[in-house]
């Protein structure tokens, strides 16, 4: 057998792999976590996702985000939960690749996106920047979703229930991607699909639910990203 050419394949390899995590690796990630009064006490959700800017060599990508929608139980049946997106005459999807940098910019953190990866400390996340709040009936059902106001949660769910806390923090994006957990970094959380079991069925039940929340959205959103993106 011929050895020789082991060593530039090797090399070949390596440099391969080490470009395509150049390409792949989050700009940055960070955790939203909502805090919600209930007459129950404290109820919390929180999620990590990942932002992935276009570093292609072709250049004709743009910045994307990896996660889920936070969900969060507040007992007795009743949920919130911040979807992946946000309203800006329709529905904003790529409002979540800058939620982080805004909601530092806005606690008078001034940094650039490329900075966003060393940013440490929670902010707060207000009036706009928050993700669009919605709640099922039956989390079963698509169609039983209603919109849940960030300011004003009682008039849906009854007297005692408060949006206490909004607030993102940068987390390390560790050593992306055998970040599994631990002192690899932490992964982008998953699970909505669990929560939400129609996720899991026909391609047009996230349109379904788009529709039934009365939410404006263009011919061609992709409405499973306002719950999951890969």
């Amino acid at each position: 057998m011929n050895f020789r050419w082991l060593s530039p394949v090797a090399l070949l390899a390596v440099l391969f792999i080490g470009d395509q995590i150049r390409i792949y690796r989050p700009g940055h990630k960070y955790r939203l976590t909502l805090e919600v009064e209930t007459p129950e006490g404290l109820k919390t959700g929180s999620g990590v996702v990942s932002v992935h800017p276009d570093r292609g060599y072709s250049r004709h990508g743009h910045t994307t985000t990896r996660g889920d929608a936070v969900f969060v139980d507040l007992g007795g049946g009743k949920n919130l939960v911040a979807l992946m997106a946000h309203i800006d005459g329709t529905i904003d999807l790529d409002g979540m690749n800058y939620l982080a940098l805004r909601a530092y910019k806005a606690a008078g953190r001034n940094v650039s996106f490329n900075e966003m990866s060393r940013m440490t400390g929670a902010v707060p996340v207000t009036g706009a920047l928050i993700p669009v709040l919605v709640t099922f009936a039956d989390v079963r059902d698509p169609a039983t979703i209603r919109t849940a106001p960030s300011d004003a949660l009682a008039s849906g769910f009854g007297n005692g229930f408060r949006l206490r806390d909004v607030h993102v923090e940068v987390v390390p994006n560790g050593l992306w991607p055998l970040d599994f957990g631990g002192p690899l970094g932490e992964p982008v959380t998953r699970g909505i699909a669990a929560k939400l079991p129609w996720l899991s069925g026909p391609e047009n039940s996230s349109a379904i639910a788009m529709q039934a929340a009365r939410l404006p959205a263009p011919e061609a959103l992709d409405a499973r990203e306002a719950f999951t993106r890969k």
